[in-house]
Formats: structure tokens, sequence, C-alpha cells
């Protein structure tokens, strides 16, 4: 044994967003529940590897409605991290690779051989297609991170919500796709803070999409928390742009995670990258917080 196939799915309509593709909160949940799958196929476990630090996103190719997708994870020693979950998100039809994810552990360095011999069934090379681009590799710099601080910096408040039973996952703790759908909900008014506003992009039949994240859980939501995100861009280039999102729980003020994101505009004519407006070049990098 080798890679393992974690994930059997496929796209439904309702998760599709305004650029009619999968929503990056669903790219999200079904890396989770293939995850859960290989824990159980494997037997890792945060007692043998520590907990997950990042989950690293890239996405290759669009998912559109009805297309079939199916998911295989395997274990990568050669990975960025010492410890690095490889899962490979395909469209099963043509077998195109969608998205990748990577999951980081950092478990304890003497450890490693033991690891190798104990996962040995399930290790693969790392793909080139999963390294990743645009973001590092390590957890979020922006741990220490605190909401007065950012709002120093020009950091803004671009959502506000509260933990639901629904939003919960197996572990009681609030999940990957609860804090991607915070920040789905809320990178529409970092847009509008651009010269790319709702009404430029419709005009030109210009979408938001994003290419690379990276998730960093810092401190769990629970039920019945109060959360808030707060955004600021975080660099800027010919055709992307970087942000980080930071979910606070809004009653003390603990940070909860951090979702490092690079976007660009698509043509949804043509399903194409383009060039970012020199006018949105120059706004986003007078914005910029790091």
């Amino acid at each position: 044994m080798t890679i393992q196939t974690t994930l059997f799915s496929f796209v439904n309509r309702w998760e599709c967003d305004e650029n009619d593709h999968l929503n990056v909160q669903f790219y999200f949940s079904r890396f989770e529940e293939a995850d859960r799958q290989f824990r159980l196929l494997s037997g890792l476990n945060e007692t043998l590897v520590g907990a997950r630090r990042v989950r690293h996103v890239r996405y290759h190719k669009e998912l559109r409605t009805g297309d079939l997708i199916t998911v295989q994870s395997s274990i990568a020693f050669d990975g960025p991290h010492m410890l690095t979950v490889v899962h490979e998100m395909r469209e099963e039809t043509t077998g195109a690779l969608a998205a990748t994810a990577l999951d980081g552990y950092e478990p304890n360095a003497n450890s490693a051989k033991t690891l190798r011999q104990r996962f040995k069934e399930f290790q693969t090379p790392m793909i080139a297609q999963a390294a990743p681009r645009g973001i590092p590799a390590g957890p979020a710099a922006a741990q220490r991170a605190t909401l007065a601080g950012l709002e120093a910096k020009g950091a803004k408040i671009v959502y506000r919500g509260t933990v639901l039973p629904r939003d919960i996952g197996v572990d009681g703790k609030a999940d990957d796709r609860f804090a991607l759908s915070c920040c789905t909900d809320g990178v529409a008014h970092m847009w509008q803070r651009t010269p790319m506003t709702h009404a430029y992009l419709t005009e030109h039949g210009l979408g938001r999409v994003a290419v690379e994240m990276k998730l960093t859980w810092v401190t769990p939501l629970k039920t019945g928390d109060m959360m808030l995100v707060i955004s600021g861009f975080t660099g800027v280039s010919g055709k992307t742009f970087s942000m980080r999102h930071h979910l606070f729980e809004s009653r003390t003020g603990r940070l909860a995670s951090v979702l490092d994101v690079v976007a660009l505009t698509m043509d949804l004519s043509r399903r194409t990258a383009v060039d970012l407006p020199a006018d949105a070049y120059q706004s986003i990098n007078k914005m910029v917080i790091d």
C-alpha cells in the first residue's frame, strides 16, 4: 500500500459560488473528510505526531456543477514539514488535478526514524504541484497579532458571526469549513476597498478567485462563541495579490485562526487570469499591512 483513495464525492450546484465553480469552503470540507478517512486507514493520530499545524491548499483546476471528485492521500517525508500528509483532489472523469492540500505536522525530531518505519506503507514522494508557491509553508507568523495592532496597521473588520452547532466538527471545535465560510463572506468587502469593486467586476465580466490558501489554527472556537474577521493586504504583483484574514473570538479578543490567501481576477468568459489594473496595483500596495 502507498497512496490511499480517501474520498468519493460530487459537486452540487448549491456549493458553487458567483463564479459558477466550487466555493473554497467546500474544498476544505472535502479535504477534512479525506483526512479523517486517512487517519483511520493509516493509524495517524495526535498522540503520535501532535496537532496539525497548517493546512496549505493550492487550486489547480476549477471544479464545476456535476463534476465527480476523488481524493487520494499519503505521507511525504520529503515535504516541507517534518511529517507532511498530501491530499490530491482530482476530477474523476478526466483524472485532472483540481487541488492539493498539505497538512503539516512537527513531531519530536527524535521520532523521525520511528515514524518513517511506522508509516512506510503509506509513503509516497512529494508531488511538485502541491509545493507552496505564493505563501510560506510554515504556520502563520501572525499568531501573536492583536485586534488593536491590526487596526493600527490599517486592517479592517469584514465579518462578524456566531459559531453555531452546525459549524462544529467531530472534535467539538469549529471546523475548517466554518473558518473558510467566514472569510469568503468577508472577502468581497476587501476587494471593495480597491478599484476592483463589485460594479467594476460586473462591468468587465470578471470574478474573484483564490489560487492558494494556508489555514493556521491558533486556538479553538466552540459553539456559542462570537467571532469576527479582520483582514489586510499583504502583497501585490502583476496578476496576483495576497491578503491575510484573522479570526478573533470577540468577547476576549483571542486569536483563533489565520488564513493567508493569494488571489487574482479571472475573465469569466475565457476562465483565465487577467492582469491587475494599474490603479488596483497602486491601491493595494498602499494598504499592505506587513
